[in-house]
């Protein structure tokens, strides 16, 4: 089996326990091709989810059940990451680029309003959308976000680095292990995790904080979740520089997760905090 049929096997393997019917939809926009997992009450708010980096939609089969009773769900595999979406259109440059993709993506659903809640690197992406383009949300979630509130840890980012230069088999799942303290708990996740070493991206861009003007001025109600045990950054530091830069925001931290183990692992709690800020 080749590198690509061994990522997407283990991809499917992942849908294949997702705990409610989802069917995928091939969504076009001027970037290319955008897989959209799609679940949930038929008529019920629409929550976009962004995963973070490398880990594509499969990254919510632990919260997809809590979500489903009241939300029509739309998971995505990001524009220029690991996946089943198709970069074979307009170039990614920028956050700017990013906010145009992703505005097209939500015309492409017939969305014209939703809820979105984004990790690590999906959650910067989401929130660039909420500065350019507040009007097409209603709710913003922020889950351990990256590049938002402060920067990342510089260990973190050379073990990042050398995972992705030297791509074997139990790089990803080790670099999983050093951040989260164990192995991932799923073993169909950690058969995905490991898959991820061969999985190709195009483009993942370059991630500039937004600054603490626009900042102050994001009008979409957000609640930010960061991990405890976060090595990919300070929690405390982000935990601070969020509450004064979105005063509005709701901060909550969950003491016991870690940047990796969220949202998949243990997720309860988070679960919680999301059908709630979203209700």
């Amino acid at each position: 089996m080749s590198d690509r049929s061994t990522f997407f096997a283990a991809y499917d393997a992942v849908l294949r326990q997702w705990p409610v019917e989802v069917h995928g939809v091939d969504v076009p926009t001027p970037h290319g091709s955008t897989r959209v997992q799609v679940c949930g009450r038929e008529d019920g708010t629409p929550v976009v989810l962004l995963p973070g980096g490398g880990t594509t939609s499969m990254a919510w089969y632990a919260n997809v059940g809590a979500l489903a009773p009241a939300h029509r769900v739309y998971a995505v595999d990001l524009m220029g990451d690991y996946g089943r979406s198709v970069h074979d259109g307009a170039p990614l440059r920028n956050a700017a680029d990013l906010t145009a993709w992703l505005d097209a993506l939500l015309d492409g659903l017939g969305l014209r309003r939703t809820h979105l809640c984004g990790h690590s690197y999906g959650a910067w992406i989401a929130l660039n959308h909420a500065l350019r383009s507040p009007h097409r949300l209603d709710r913003l979630v922020l889950l351990d976000p990256t590049q938002c509130f402060a920067g990342m840890s510089p260990r973190y980012l050379l073990r990042a680095v050398l995972t992705l230069l030297k791509p074997r088999a139990e790089r990803p799942r080790a670099f999983h292990e050093w951040e989260t303290g164990r192995a991932p708990e799923d073993p169909v996740w950690r058969t995905f995790l490991d898959a991820t070493a061969f999985a190709k991206r195009s483009k993942v861009v370059p991630m500039p904080r937004p600054g603490a003007e626009a900042l102050r001025a994001c009008t979409v109600p957000t609640l930010v979740v960061l991990a405890g045990r976060s090595r990919a950054h300070d929690t405390p530091r982000v935990a601070t520089a969020a509450r004064r830069l979105l005063p509005e925001a709701e901060v909550a931290v969950l003491p016991d997760a870690s940047h990796h183990s969220l949202p998949t692992e243990r997720p309860a709690e988070l679960n919680r905090l999301l059908a709630e800020f979203l209700a």
